[in-house]
This record gives C-alpha cells, structure tokens and sequence, in this order.
C-alpha cells in the first residue's frame, strides 16, 4: 500500500507518524508555543529527528470555541514555516486547512498534503486537489469546530461515519483525485461525545476495510483526559496505548503532539505483527 502525494510516493508497510505543528496563537495543547516561524521551525527539527514522517503544518485552531481565521492571517501564518521546512528537511509537509486559497499557497511553497476537517467540501477545494495532484486526508466531522462538542448525536455512528467517508470519497474521485492520493480519517473528537469515540475505535476493522489508508488522530484529546482524570499535558501515555490499539487494527497513519514515543509504541506493534509465527 502507498500514498501517492504529489511528487512523493510514501509507503505505507510500516506504520507512519504525522507530527502536528501548530502555529496558531491559540492550539488547545501547544497554545502560541509555536506561532514565531523560528520557534516553528526548531520544533520540525526536533519532529523529523525524532521519526517523523510527515509534518502536519496548520494555522487555524479547530479546537471547540476556537474563533475563525481569514485566508490572509491563516497564510502568513504557515507559509514561511511550510517554506522552511521544505528548504531544510526532506520530510513529507501536510497543510491543515479547509481553505482552497490556503491549500494552493502551501502546495506553492512546499506541501504535498491537504489534511482537511472538512474533507474538501468547500467549492473548488476538490478541482483544485485533483489539477494539484497532492494527496489528501478526508476527516469525519459532525458541525463545525465551532460547536461542533455542543451535542453531538447519531443513530449509528461507524455506519454514519463510513457511509459519509465513502461518499466523500466519492465525490473526489468524481472530481478527478486519484484512488490511491485519497487517505481517510473518522474524526475522532470531532464532533463525537465519549460513548462514539469509543465505538469508533472499536470499530477501526471496519473502517480500514474501505480501502484506503487510514488515518487515526488521538493525541491528546479530551476524551483521553475525561477516561484517565489527566489535564492536557498529562495524557501521553492514554495516546500512546491508543496509538498502537489503532494500529493493531488497521490505522496506517498516526497524527501525533508527541513523535518520538508515538514512533517507538508504533513501531514495536508493527514488528510483533511482521513477525513470523514460527
């Protein structure tokens, strides 16, 4: 399996980190630790040291009760970093944004990934991909960041959140993306209360057997924190057994704050699954 993303071709055997670089002012875990394009760029050192395979660069916060950004703030905030980083480091650059004027700057300046909340839906977003030839994330989202934690409420989550993902998926290859450019993510914490997340994860096998690469975001989150009783910056170690469970079960791609031991958990779950029975 591999994830054709522009102008790199990125395997998928072994399981791949997404480091998260945030350059807001206002990230739920990082708040403006990284909003300086120097400080942004010391932490992309420190990320693709540590094992990263993709850096996930985003300037607008999708935390609930964040406020929206415009194209012009959101763009002077991660051009000069996605730049630099294309400049010093070999390492695959995604763009966190929902923006088609965003997605083009950043592919302009060095991204071969759109990561995107709201799965390409704004208009031109799709035409735009499939003319650009980058890969792309499709994320499950119910709302919209905003409120999106207020109440969320389904019937049957895994068959909401699949029959949304293949239809958006869909609609890309409609639009002229390639199969094996289209990667997918449910949405973990994006507009889901706890008893949802829970049966998403558990339900990961399923969500796998779509048929493209799957992309598992945890790191973190408040869910972690509501099980464990641990603030934002204690909840580690709940992300890390998250991690390997979703890899163990299908995940491809892990969207991390915290490379190194993500790569370590990950890595160690592949080796036991390659391993021989013998």
């Amino acid at each position: 399996m591999h994830w054709r993303c522009n102008h790199r071709v990125i395997d998928l055997t072994r399981p791949l980190v997404m480091g998260i670089l945030n350059v807001t002012s206002d990230s739920f875990s990082d708040g403006d630790r990284y909003s300086r394009p120097d400080a942004a760029l010391d932490r992309a050192a420190v990320m693709v040291a540590e094992g990263a395979d993709i850096i996930d660069v985003g300037g607008e916060s999708t935390r609930p009760g964040a406020d929206a950004v415009d194209v012009g703030v959101e763009s002077a905030r991660v051009l000069p970093v996605i730049d630099g980083i294309a400049r010093r480091f070999d390492v695959a650059i995604s763009i966190d944004t929902s923006k088609p004027a965003v997605m083009a700057a950043a592919a302009h300046a060095g991204a071969c990934i759109v990561n995107d909340v709201y799965a390409l839906r704004a208009p031109g977003a799709r035409e735009w991909a499939a003319r650009a030839k980058v890969g792309v994330c499709l994320m499950h989202m119910q709302g919209e960041p905003r409120t999106m934690q207020q109440h969320p409420m389904y019937e049957d989550v895994v068959t909401e959140v699949c029959e949304f993902l293949m239809r958006e998926r869909s609609a890309c290859l409609s639009a002229g993306i390639e199969p094996d450019a289209i990667a997918l993510d449910p949405g973990v914490g994006f507009g889901k209360g706890l008893d949802h997340n829970m049966t998403l994860l558990k339900a990961l096998p399923r969500l796998a057997a779509l048929g493209s690469p799957l992309l598992v975001g945890v790191s973190r989150k408040s869910f972690i924190g509501r099980i464990l009783g641990r603030p934002t910056d204690q909840r580690l170690y709940g992300g890390l057994g998250l991690a390997a469970f979703a890899v163990s079960w299908g995940a491809r791609i892990i969207r991390t704050h915290d490379v190194a031991p993500t790569r370590d958990a990950i890595d160690m779950v592949s080796a036991v699954m390659r391993a021989s029975s013998n």
